[in-house]
């Protein structure tokens, strides 16, 4: 299953009385109904641990694309009207600002371990506190109310798995609690964030800026907001878009399937 495609609904599972499993690719199963799923005796995959570095990377590659305006440097470059580069065109510095990692599992463990490299400090929210190895391997400190994150952070990032718990986690209280020159990624799933309040939330300066990969629905109709924001980047949906991993993902979908149909443990089962 790639891209969400097709969609798994009970008219499809009928149609397929010998289906035994569904091979998702990436992380996020929230596209699946798995109480469906399981009464139709049907197994799930996915590829967790593989997305991981490469989403990792395009979280980073988000916050500095963001923060130094990459894409609008590019489009005055380009623009035929430009005559000069202004010297009070500035950013926002990434080394030594403050990161807040919502999210810390594998994916957000990787961003904290690319953002010390920065010299950033690093504050992370999660269901569960990291052990103290872990922690100060990377110079993380735990916030046990994403409240402290918020109000601290310049950048917040966020890496968590889409579940009722998260579903629309960032919305307008949340967002006013974070600092007026504070940016929003989002590299997890587009129904983590409410997308309503983060356009009213961009619209009244409440926060600076928003870098997301990931949105709702995907991709954007063409007259959203969020598409005419000047301090808005938008990436489609490529955390784990390499070569490297795309061909990895594949051939772990592959073993899984074959796996399923030989009737041996299933790679990284979720149902």
């Amino acid at each position: 299953m790639w891209y969400h495609k097709p969609v798994i609904n009970e008219e499809l599972l009928q149609s397929l009385p010998n289906l035994k499993i569904v091979a998702s690719s990436g992380v996020g199963i929230d596209h699946l109904d798995l109480n469906l799923l399981s009464r139709y005796g049907v197994k799930v995959s996915n590829t967790p641990f593989i997305v991981s570095t490469d989403t990792a990377d395009l979280g980073m590659a988000l916050m500095l694309a963001s923060s130094r305006r990459l894409v609008e440097g590019y489009q005055m470059v380009v623009s035929p009207d430009t005559e000069y580069f202004p010297a009070n065109w500035l950013g926002a510095e990434v080394s030594g600002a403050t990161l807040g990692i919502i999210g810390m599992g594998t994916i957000g463990y990787k961003v904290a371990e690319r953002a010390k490299a920065f010299e950033m400090k690093i504050l992370y929210h999660n269901r569960k506190q990291r052990n103290k190895e872990e922690e100060n391997a990377v110079g993380a400190i735990y916030c046990k109310k994403i409240d402290d994150l918020l109000q601290q952070s310049d950048f917040v990032m966020l890496a968590v798995n889409l579940t009722p718990q998260t579903h629309k986690l960032i919305g307008k209280r949340e967002l006013q609690l974070m600092k007026p020159t504070a940016t929003l990624i989002n590299i997890s799933r587009g129904l983590v964030v409410d997308q309503d309040d983060l356009v009213e939330a961009l619209q009244n300066k409440v926060i600076k800026a928003a870098a997301l990969d990931v949105t709702y629905p995907e991709p954007l109709p063409r007259d959203h907001p969020l598409l005419k924001m000047e301090n808005v980047l938008i990436t489609p949906h490529i955390g784990s878009a390499t070569k490297k991993t795309r061909l990895l993902m594949m051939e772990n979908m592959t073993e899984s399937i074959q796996a399923a149909l030989t009737n041996r443990p299933i790679p990284y089962e979720v149902l």
